[in-house]
């Protein structure tokens, strides 16, 4: 079981190390090592003043530049061959560099209210990608030559450099929707590979993170992205441990989970989201979320979930749920030590003493549900706004009358024909 330490410095480091060995090695074209240039050598006499150089030594500590072939292996999803062959062909028209791609909704993985999710079916819904890039200014650059149609005009006339700006507010994606390709419509947001490790280990805005928490389909993988995703997914699991009694059932597991990413967004508070999406997603997805998870889960101490069964029992005595605690995302993590700070000595004094006493508070629970809305509040909001920068009013408006129809059907009894 992957265990995540709290010292984000040390996290930084090793992830630096990891993308180093994936970028910095010289690779011939059949995959082999290049040897370092030799240099001609010197014409000069070697003398005290003058001697010969020391031979090169290694100071960088060995890592392993590919992962395990097993490791992570909850993540890839299996989806009908027609569909795979779809989403690849999709991915490989792009032109601009991609590090890591993945597919996700309705548009991959079967949710209820749809007639069917088949893509290219009537009635079918969009299809949505996120892309993780290296550059943002490069990437659009290049997009936006091969792709200009992808882009409204306003930003076609601003440029790469004004693309890759707005991406960078938070939560850091820049989505180009309603596009099409292959016989489909898709849409596809595009982001850094450092902003999508930062918020798969520490939620920094679960923006990214929640989206991973559900059924993804991967099409481009990557080392560094693929270990991130692993803590991510535990940390879904810790945390919603941490808000379920002792027995439960799978269902209840996997709604919790990814009812995390919707608790604040701004979307459900107006009528603008399908009020039923949880519900929806977990009941035609339970097997791919059983792949995703039961690993996790039965990994973790103090927790039972046989294979056969439904239902989940886990410990729940505060010694238990402190273990589960410290190690939450940090900016998770942080809201509920500051929600605590008044109440609690502070962790230097005893801090055994202190994460048991605060795993043992009967409203831990509500205090995890109102910081994860903190956080997932103001940079839904926020990206709500950049939808229309990034899609123009015409497409805005459009998006918006969807997802009201969404709301209306939701609300009103009867099942959504788009959710």
């Amino acid at each position: 079981m992957l265990s995540v330490t709290r010292n984000t410095s040390q996290k930084g480091k090793f992830l630096s190390v990891v993308a180093r060995s994936l970028s910095t090695e010289t690779i011939s074209p059949s995959g082999s090592q290049l040897p370092p240039p030799t240099l001609p050598p010197s014409k000069s006499p070697r003398t005290r003043l003058n001697p010969a150089p020391r031979p090169t030594v290694s100071h960088r500590h060995p890592v392993f530049p590919h992962l395990p072939p097993t490791f992570g292996r909850n993540q890839l999803l299996p989806v009908a061959d027609s569909t795979r062959a779809l989403l690849e062909s999709i991915v490989a028209q792009f032109e601009a560099p991609i590090r890591y791609a993945f597919a996700y909704g309705s548009g991959v993985f079967e949710q209820d209210g749809y007639t069917s999710s088949a893509p290219g079916a009537q009635n079918a819904p969009m299809l949505d990608f996120m892309f993780a890039v290296t550059h943002a200014d490069h990437w659009h650059s290049i997009n936006m030559n091969q792709y200009p149609s992808h882009y409204p005009l306003h930003t076609r006339i601003l440029g790469s450099s004004f693309v890759a700006r707005v991406e960078e507010v938070a939560p850091g994606v820049w989505f180009n929707t309603y596009v099409p390709m292959k016989g489909v419509t898709i849409k596809y947001g595009v982001t850094t590979v450092d902003n999508l490790c930062s918020d798969l280990l520490n939620w920094k805005t679960l923006y990214l993170a929640g989206r991973m928490h559900k059924p993804i389909r991967i099409i481009k993988d990557d080392a560094r992205v693929r270990l991130t995703q692993q803590v991510n997914l535990t940390s879904a699991v810790r945390t919603a441990l941490l808000t379920l009694p002792d027995e439960f059932s799978e269902r209840e597991l996997f709604e919790r989970i990814s009812g995390f990413s919707y608790g604040g967004d701004l979307r459900m508070l107006l009528p603008a989201e399908n009020r039923r999406k949880v519900g929806n997603i977990v009941r035609k997805q339970g097997p791919q979320f059983k792949e995703l998870y039961h690993r996790l889960v039965v990994a973790l101490p103090g927790v039972f979930w046989s294979p056969y069964s439904t239902n989940i029992q886990q410990d729940i005595s505060p010694h238990a749920r402190a273990a589960h605690l410290k190690k939450l995302p940090l900016n998770l993590l942080t809201g509920v030590e500051n929600h605590y700070t008044s109440v609690l000595p502070p962790r230097e004094a005893d801090e055994s003493m202190y994460w048991t006493r605060l795993a043992g508070d009967e409203k831990l629970p509500t205090v995890l549900e109102q910081e994860l809305r903190k956080i997932v509040r103001y940079p839904s909001s926020v990206q709500t706004v950049k939808g229309v920068v990034s899609a123009g009013f015409g497409k805005s408006l459009r998006y918006s009358a969807q997802k009201v129809g969404k709301w209306w059907k939701s609300v009103g009894g009867k099942p959504s024909s788009n959710s």
